[in-house]
């Protein structure tokens, strides 16, 4: 890997393990100076030590507390970032939770609305605290995680589609928001991933999350799942000076050449490839409607 983030500086939510350490290992190996933030500390000071023995000289791995749901802990998270930092670059919103699982009227309601709190309430408020200085500097990089949710409909994991759902619309709109500001604000789907989240689903069971569901996530474990690095190399590139004018898409790690879109960024600006869309009936050669 060269160090296409040479010289840049990025905050990473949710980074103490999973993809967020695996996006957050990567910057540093392409150079990039980052500051990590997860809820608790627990394992948060770990993931910090082992990135900052991978870093050189002229780099910085710092690490705090936030929860991404609670604007005066953003807040802080933004104001420790730029006195460390001349310039911030680079957000990563990766801090997320499958929330509840179960049928709709049976799930614990709070549970529901806390993972929206922070899957697309987190990434809301980090974007609002994190703005006004990438418009100062005429410059930033916004990447958010999307899932499975967003895309396709997840029984028993309401919370989650609906706002994973939610905030890749978001970050369609705050895109065209900001495109005169020179702001890309993208989405990453990182493919079926075994983490944290896989293990949930697992101990949860089929009661909870659906026979079918849990027949995949049994199938996932056992063959391993989508890589890591695959979604953390497509954040680097992502973050780079490479895909600068590429805004406002939902890209795939795993089925999109999103290593070729450099060649392809008049076609991604003037259509709609990569975003989420309507089906009308002439989509699937249907005569009526």
């Amino acid at each position: 890997m060269t160090r296409v983030l040479e010289g840049r500086t990025a905050i990473i939510t949710g980074a103490n393990q999973g993809l967020g350490l695996a996006i957050a290992r990567a910057y540093v190996v392409s150079g990039a100076s980052v500051l990590l933030c997860a809820r608790g500390m627990d394992g948060l000071e770990h993931a910090r030590a082992e990135l900052a023995a991978q870093a050189e000289v002229n780099q910085l791995v710092a690490a705090q507390v936030a929860d991404v749901s609670q604007m005066d802990d953003v807040a802080r998270l933004i104001a420790t970032a730029r006195e460390l930092f001349p310039q911030i670059h680079i957000l990563v919103n990766n801090a997320g939770v499958y929330g509840p699982k179960g049928l709709l009227e049976e799930v614990d309601w709070a549970e529901w609305v806390r993972a929206c709190e922070i899957n697309l309430f987190g990434s809301v408020i980090m974007c609002r605290a994190v703005l006004p200085h990438f418009k100062q500097h005429r410059y930033g990089k916004i990447i958010q995680l999307s899932g499975g949710g967003a895309t396709n409909p997840l029984p028993r994991l309401s919370a989650y589609a609906a706002s994973k759902a939610a905030m890749v619309r978001f970050a369609e709109t705050l895109a065209e928001e900001v495109r005169g500001d020179y702001i890309d604000v993208n989405a990453i789907a990182p493919g079926a991933l075994n983490t944290r989240l896989l293990d949930e689903v697992l101990t949860a069971g089929p009661d909870q999350v659906g026979k079918d569901f849990y027949e995949r996530a049994l199938k996932q474990k056992a063959q391993g799942g989508a890589p890591l690095d695959m979604g953390a190399q497509l954040a680097v590139f992502l973050a780079s000076a490479e895909s600068d004018g590429i805004t406002g898409k939902l890209i795939s790690a795993v089925w999109d050449p999103w290593q070729e879109l450099t060649s392809h960024r008049d076609d991604l600006q003037k259509t709609d490839v990569y975003t989420l869309r309507r089906i009308v009936p002439k989509d699937r050669g249907l005569d009526w409607g």
